[in-house]
């Protein structure tokens, strides 16, 4: 599967603590659990025995511990104990076919190949701008649906009316598609914005940036001309869960360091939960490939994220 070429988020890292975690990535079940050393782990949310889910147990000196028989399990994914014959050495048969989990971002990043490429976010290294994030918000859509809405600008006076655009300034200027290693970038975008982000006042003109770094994940760069000085950098990343369901996270990176948490939370959170519904409307809910869809001028970033999608071999979340 050419998906697990790719790091997927999972779980916000402060969220995995002393119990395991059910976690769902591209159809299939993991646990989470931290070891003795409090370092991330993962491993098939099923128990070699008798496939009891291994998240439903608990974590015993960092050792997860099945609900049914009480088998244990260490972070590398040997089975350690079995209750039942204390004095048994269980081979390497018995044991879990554990996966790297990487902490990025705020989040755990599931690693389904060892070779898996986590996609890159450079505002994270700069000093300048403060880091939060939102979500998660669990989408029924799927992952590429939820990508393409985050590209597309023309539904900015219609769906964000107010916030992010206004229907007399609908038409869109034309921008720059240049293809990337990691997919593209669209530049030279710019959006008549009411209100462009918290601190702002007054209604301005906005320079936009896109970035597509991985198949489920695009980086926005956003200028509001009145706001000299000001820029946002706001990372979506997706974690496939199924199909046809997604969760979603938005990793912000601000010159913004007036407002609180939770204002700049509130704000992010009324823009996404604008778009919610109408992703969740759209049918199908996977991103049709091969036609069913019409599709205008406006839609260039649109039509090269599809594109980039059927070149990479993307099928999950994906109607050929």
């Amino acid at each position: 599967m050419v998906e697990a070429r790719f790091a997927h988020p999972v779980l916000d890292a402060s969220a995995l603590g002393a119990a395991p975690v059910a976690v769902r990535v591209l159809g299939d079940d993991f646990v989470l659990w931290r070891d003795d050393a409090l370092t991330p782990r993962a491993a098939p949310d099923r128990c070699p025995h008798r496939g009891t889910r291994l998240s439903l147990g608990r974590v015993c000196g960092g050792q997860i511990e099945c609900p049914y028989h009480g088998w244990r399990f260490d972070g590398a994914g040997r089975c350690v104990h079995i209750p039942a014959l204390p004095g048994f050495t269980p081979p390497a048969s018995h044991g879990l076919a554990t996966h790297t989990l990487s902490e990025a971002h705020g989040l755990l990043w599931l690693h389904l190949q060892d070779d898996a490429a986590r996609p890159r976010f450079d505002a994270e290294a700069d000093a300048a701008l403060r880091k939060l994030n939102v979500g998660p918000y669990d989408v029924a859509a799927s992952a590429p649906r939820i990508v393409e809405n985050f590209l597309d600008l023309a539904h900015f006076g219609f769906v964000h009316e107010g916030w992010l655009g206004d229907r007399a300034h609908a038409q869109l200027a034309d921008y720059r598609i240049e293809p990337t290693a990691t997919g593209f970038v669209a530049s030279g975008c710019r959006a008549w914005q009411p209100q462009s982000n918290r601190l702002s006042s007054e209604g301005s003109w906005v320079d936009y940036r896109y970035e597509l770094t991985s198949p489920y994940t695009a980086v926005l760069t956003k200028l509001p001309e009145k706001q000299g000085g000001y820029r946002d950098e706001i990372a979506l990343f997706v974690c496939p869960v199924d199909e046809e369901t997604s969760r979603v996270w938005f990793r912000m990176a601000l010159t913004d360091h007036d407002s609180s948490d939770e204002q700049i939370r509130a704000f992010q959170h009324t823009i996404f939960t604008q778009d919610q519904p109408v992703l969740e409307s759209q049918r199908p809910r996977r991103l049709p490939l091969g036609g069913g869809e019409v599709h205008c001028a406006a839609d260039r970033s649109s039509a090269a994220y599809r594109r980039f999608l059927r070149d990479a071999g993307i099928t999950f979340g994906v109607l050929p």
